[in-house]
């Protein structure tokens, strides 16, 4: 039986891209959601996987809710936050603790944030990376799944390095898909 996964996304859709391109079988991809219109919404209608747009509602918790609603509508085993820049609140993180995760362009708990590959760049760091982690309440504080190590190139542009821990972070999501088990007992899922 394979594991069902829903992506929520926001933009460009690189990862998601990785994630579609790389089921096999072990992983299934049955609904992807942005917070807004945006390609990587095209990218997985374009593979055959249903959308959804839970655009942003100034009551935070009403959109939580309704966000939780749309992806629980697919009962997935696993949700992965692939570029999704958007704090997932209470209603959502209740339905799915232990199931949600995300992935992040830096060795966290280095470099939380928006801007995670500037801030690696600025202060200096010889080495970053990408983290997989479970989602909770915080910003990128939730339990550590697994870390890849990118060294950073002297002269390295930060495109540059950001499109290298983005290589990183599309193999590191696949390889973990590729294990994950799903939650037995409303559990977490493993990998």
């Amino acid at each position: 039986m394979s594991v069902n996964v829903a992506v929520l996304v926001s933009g460009s859709g690189t990862l998601l891209q990785a994630i579609l391109d790389n089921q096999d079988g072990h992983y299934r991809v049955s609904l992807v959601v942005a917070d807004k219109e945006c390609p990587a919404l095209d990218r997985a209608r374009r593979a055959g996987v249903p959308t959804e747009v839970v655009a942003m509602q100034p009551d935070r918790a009403a959109w939580n809710a309704r966000l939780a609603e749309v992806v629980g509508s697919v009962s997935p085993d696993l949700v992965v936050s692939a570029g999704f820049m958007r704090i997932l609140g209470e209603a959502f993180l209740s339905r799915f603790e232990g199931k949600t995760i995300n992935t992040h362009p830096s060795l966290l708990p280095a470099f939380p944030g928006a801007d995670a590959v500037g801030d690696a760049m600025d202060y200096g760091v010889k080495v970053t990376g990408c983290t997989v982690h479970y989602v909770d309440a915080g910003m990128d504080t939730g339990e550590i799944i697994a870390q890849r190590a990118v060294e950073i190139q002297d002269g390295e542009t930060q495109d540059a390095l950001h499109e290298r821990i983005k290589q990183a972070e599309r193999n590191q999501i696949v390889n973990l898909l590729r294990k994950a088990t799903p939650a037995k007992n409303n559990g977490k899922v493993t990998f």
